[in-house]
């Protein structure tokens, strides 16, 4: 299976995915809100998923990738559904206007 296939069959086994680097603090401000989620039950643990890119030996190949589908590499990438919402101050935006919510 190509890289390209795994990320693809990643996207559509959770719920929300997020391909973030440990020490990006957009992508912390992304999984924060995510947690305020579970925490309030909105969201199922089983149905997130954070996949940490920066010591993968395909890091790049998975940012070449990202770029392809979503128009960007940087991270976080966040997807709700199979779709991709934007990243860490796209994922505070939506929250904030309540179409998060919905979305989950």
């Amino acid at each position: 299976m190509s890289l390209e296939s795994t990320i693809d069959a990643k996207i559509a086994s959770k719920k929300v995915i997020v391909y973030s680097k440990s020490y990006c603090p957009f992508c912390t401000k992304a999984k924060k809100v995510f947690e305020t989620y579970i925490q309030d039950g909105s969201l199922k643990r089983d149905d997130y998923e954070v996949i940490e890119i920066e010591n993968d030996p395909q890091c790049s190949a998975i940012q070449d990738i990202m770029k392809k589908k979503t128009g960007g590499s940087s991270v976080p990438r966040v997807f709700v559904n199979g779709k991709f919402i934007g990243g860490g101050d796209d994922v505070v935006r939506l929250d904030k206007n309540g179409e998060l919510k919905k979305l989950l």
